[in-house]
Parts: C-alpha cells; structure tokens; sequence
C-alpha cells in the first residue's frame, strides 16, 4: 500500500473542500428580512437555501474532521489499521474512502 498516494488524495480532497467553503460562505449568512424590497416568499426561499447552505457546510465540516484524522493517522504510522482490532483494512476499501477507521468485518 503506497501511504503517500493516500495522503495526496486526502489533502487535495481537503483543499477541494476548504475552497467550496470558502466559495459558499454569503450563502450561509443570515437572511436579512426586509420587508420593503422582498415578498414574503422570496424570504422563505433565502432561508431554505440557507438552511440548505449550513447543512452542507456542516457535512463538509465532517468530512474536514474525518480527513485531519486520517492525515494525523498516517503521521503516527497507524493509517490502514482497523481502530477495533487492529488488523488491517483492505486496500479497496481505502481507495472507496480513505478516511475509513475499521476493516469491512468491524464496521458491521
């Protein structure tokens, strides 16, 4: 298993997901409620996307934490590991994802 391939996948991934944040932070601003210059469900529709716009910021956020993780995981040598019992997970299973903690078996 080549750990260095992983961590270039994992960094970009990272930096895809750090400037899509950066990209849609004004969609996850508050909608201001002016009554004067926009109709009541123009303002409905501001906070749906909003809402919509913090949700996935909020999965994103996840998905940041998940790779750190793994990143900090193939610093101390442990990245491939089953974090249950130890054994090691599948390479295909990491090249699904990565940031995967348990071998198929452990994850259930």
């Amino acid at each position: 298993m080549n750990v260095s391939e992983f961590r270039d996948q994992l960094l970009s991934e990272h930096a895809a997901l750090e400037a899509d944040g950066a990209e849609t932070e004004a969609d996850r601003k508050p909608v201001v409620l002016d009554q004067q210059s926009v109709g009541r469900l123009s303002r409905m529709d501001a906070m749906q996307g909003q809402a919509m716009a913090q949700a996935l910021q909020a999965r994103r956020t996840g998905r940041l934490r998940a790779i750190s993780a793994a990143l900090t995981r193939i610093d101390d040598g442990e990245f491939g590991y089953c974090d249950d019992c130890g054994e090691e997970i599948a390479e295909g299973r990491l090249r699904l994802d990565p940031c995967a903690m348990k071998c198929r078996d452990c994850a259930g």
